[in-house]
């Protein structure tokens, strides 16, 4: 089967409403590609250019009514300069030491993980979480995903989750020390190192996820200049 007539089967599905995780008092639901479709990393490359996300072996889209919010962007890496806060974040963030692990989750991480989510995120519904439905959230059998551990010495401070892709690598999730975190600004120099990979890997784009102007959380996307948005199927430049 072709790639175009593998394609035209596929089926999506409108997931049933459910209070927006981002937004208060709003609504939202998703379109989610059919979950028993044989899902590869080259159609999720396409699907990602066309503003899916995954969670898990899930991939899905926002369809809300009466609300285009969440903007999926992608930072293009070779023509990134990095602002003078920025610089700053890499220089004092050159002591961690940073190692690929491409074997799968590991159980140092879930106490680094409920710690964050504890500090940053509780009461959300994350903090319930049960190890194995956290490793299931991060990972999936059909693409390439990297947990990159950022360490001081043998201190673990900070994971991210991304995949290796095509065309970039896709920022699925980063959680680090919430007092380390916030003293290194270990959110921002995942990202920068990310994107310092992708030019070493000759790829083209970082995919840091959804951006949302209203979000206090979902926001910071667009300090990395420059970086377009898929705006009504047209990736766009986005500006501060």
């Amino acid at each position: 089967m072709n790639r175009m007539a593998a394609e035209s089967s596929l089926n999506l599905y409108i997931t049933a409403v459910h209070p927006c995780p981002y937004l208060t008092g709003r609504e939202a639901m998703n379109l989610l590609v059919d979950p028993g479709y044989n899902m590869t990393d080259a159609l999720y490359s396409r699907l990602l250019n066309s503003g899916f996300r995954r969670s898990g072996a899930d991939v899905y889209r926002p369809h809300c009514k009466h609300c285009n919010a969440c903007v999926s962007t992608r930072i293009p890496v070779n023509e990134f300069r990095a602002n003078r806060s920025q610089r700053r974040n890499f220089e004092k963030n050159s002591d961690l030491q940073v190692r690929l692990n491409l074997e799968g989750f590991k159980p140092e991480y879930a106490q680094l993980y409920h710690k964050y989510i504890r500090c940053r995120h509780a009461g959300g519904g994350m903090d319930t979480d049960s190890t194995d439905t956290f490793a299931g959230f991060l990972l999936t059998r059909w693409c390439n995903t990297a947990l990159v551990e950022f360490r001081h010495g043998s201190t673990l401070l900070a994971v991210a989750a991304m995949d290796q892709l095509k065309n970039g690598l896709s920022s699925v999730y980063t959680f680090f020390s919430p007092t380390e975190g916030n003293e290194r600004g270990l959110g921002t120099y995942a990202v920068l190192w990310q994107i310092v990979y992708a030019q070493q890997l000759g790829l083209e784009y970082v995919y840091p996820g959804y951006w949302i102007a209203e979000s206090d959380k979902m926001n910071y996307k667009t300090r990395f200049q420059p970086i377009e948005g898929l705006v009504n199927g047209v990736w766009t430049r986005l500006e501060k």
